[in-house]
């Protein structure tokens, strides 16, 4: 059995020298594979770093989390298309994590507006990379849906090159986002007593484009949750994901293996 995590952290792994023994753990509940999102600068060369050491188990991307956005953000996004020209080795298999996120604006409306303004120039500018390489884009959207959308439609990005990472809108949204030829990837939430509308979502877009991921450190699923978060605990929300479909954690593991492999194309 083979599962992908398809959106994790391993910067302070890898910096404090855990990084072996989490893909170790990793391997032994059958996630052979993770993919490390880039949110900043400081992130991106060591992403490229520990994907060509550990080029069997861990693929990359490089993107600007809109939290990372601030004045100079610019001179962050012209680096971005240089992981991809040759003789950049290995290349990364997606641009983002790029996005809009309302919930960590200021608090008065006119700096969180201005925050916003500088998110959105951000994000507009990576679509634009993303539409000249052709490169699949991962989504941070938080409190941010419409214009997240909306500006996905005005670039230009191809719609089945787009996943919502961190799927946590509700019926409604996710078949917008198919009805498009996009999809949203699921976290620990699906394992959450509160998160009926996440599980919806999940089987209202159905296991044809459907991904599974940790976010980790962040959003731990049960029976760790509250805990940090590591790829190792993908198989507690793929256990509780195949449930949800009826599907045994095999068949469950292959098809979501397969929608990941084929989305970012390793």
């Amino acid at each position: 059995m083979t599962l992908v995590d398809t959106h994790t952290h391993l910067d302070a792994a890898a910096r404090s020298g855990g990084l072996p023994g989490l893909v170790g753990r990793a391997r032994e509940a059958g996630v052979h594979w993770m993919v490390a999102v880039g949110t900043a600068p400081d992130d991106w060369g060591l992403y490229r770093d520990i994907s060509r050491d550990h080029g069997d188990a861990i693929r990359y991307t490089v993107g600007l989390h809109p939290c990372s956005v601030e004045g100079g953000w610019q001179a962050a996004v012209d680096q971005i298309a240089g992981f991809w020209r040759p003789g950049s080795s290995p290349v990364p298999v997606a641009l983002g994590e790029c996005g809009l996120d309302r919930f960590h604006l200021p608090k008065d409306p006119e700096g969180a507006a201005a925050v916003f303004e500088l998110q959105k120039a951000a994000f507009r500018a990576q679509l634009s990379i993303a539409r000249s390489i052709g490169c699949p884009v991962v989504i941070h959207s938080r409190g941010a849906f419409r214009e997240c959308v909306d500006m996905i439609d005005e670039s230009g990005v191809l719609w089945p090159k787009i996943v919502f990472h961190c799927f946590s809108e509700g019926e409604t949204e996710i078949r917008e986002l198919a009805g498009k030829g996009g999809r949203g990837s699921f976290t620990g939430i699906l394992t959450y007593k509160n998160a009926d509308s996440v599980r919806a979502a999940a089987l209202a877009q159905g296991m044809e484009r459907l991904m599974i991921e940790t976010d980790a450190p962040f959003l731990s699923p049960v029976p760790h949750r509250g805990k940090t978060n590591e790829p190792a605990y993908l198989r507690h929300t793929a256990e509780y994901a195949a449930g949800l479909f009826g599907l045994t954690l095999e068949a469950f593991a292959a098809e979501t293996t397969a929608n990941a492999r084929a989305f970012y194309g390793f």
